[in-house]
């Protein structure tokens, strides 16, 4: 008889449908941490900086499994309720009060939607779109949100090519991969 470490794991949503969707979320949120992008591409180190890196990577890995039907839906859908649960102990870390939680998870959730939405949109419009829609998420004036842009752009078309690559069953287990970025 095995003993499980976290009991309540059989009552969480995406452990069921995708038993492998937290090491997902692990794997993209070991990226967003990377220094680069704070130190190097000139995104603000703050929440709404480290939201906006996130975003492009769920991106990423959502637009990937989107395309792959039923089979990539479970694992899109169990990665987008661990994003939320990791949005609610983000909230409560920095103190935000019990009774207010569930109301501003709905908002950053809503918020993240709406990004991912207008990232879809931009890399279905092509040119110039995807780094207009960085550039109005980024939490910059215009001129350095223009700049960071010019750099996230190309990393996140290298990323999503990646991605294309790489086999379904490894991402839908966490073992994805991005791009070297150099300078890290």
């Amino acid at each position: 008889m095995t003993v499980s470490l976290k009991p309540l794991a059989a009552l969480l949503p995406w452990r069921r449908s995708a038993p492998h969707a937290d090491d997902l979320y692990d794997a993209i949120m070991a990226q967003t941490r990377l220094p680069i992008y704070y130190q190097r591409f000139g995104v603000p180190d703050t929440l709404e900086g480290r939201f906006t890196v996130l975003s492009l990577h769920l991106f990423a890995v959502l637009h990937r499994l989107k395309r792959e039907g039923a089979a990539g839906a479970a694992t899109a859908q169990a990665l987008s309720d661990r994003f939320a649960a990791d949005m609610e102990t983000v909230l409560r870390e920095v103190g935000v009060g019990d009774l207010s939680v569930p109301k501003k998870v709905r908002k950053l959730v809503a918020e993240g939607a709406g990004l991912l939405e207008g990232y879809e949109r931009a890399v279905a419009r092509g040119g110039e779109a995807l780094q207009n829609a960085i550039a109005d998420a980024l939490p910059l004036d215009s001129e350095a949100a223009r700049a960071v842009s010019a750099e996230l752009t190309p990393y996140l078309n290298k990323t999503l090519q990646d991605l294309d690559s790489q086999p379904l069953e490894a991402i839908r287990e966490g073992k994805v991969r991005f791009p070297e970025m150099g300078g890290t």
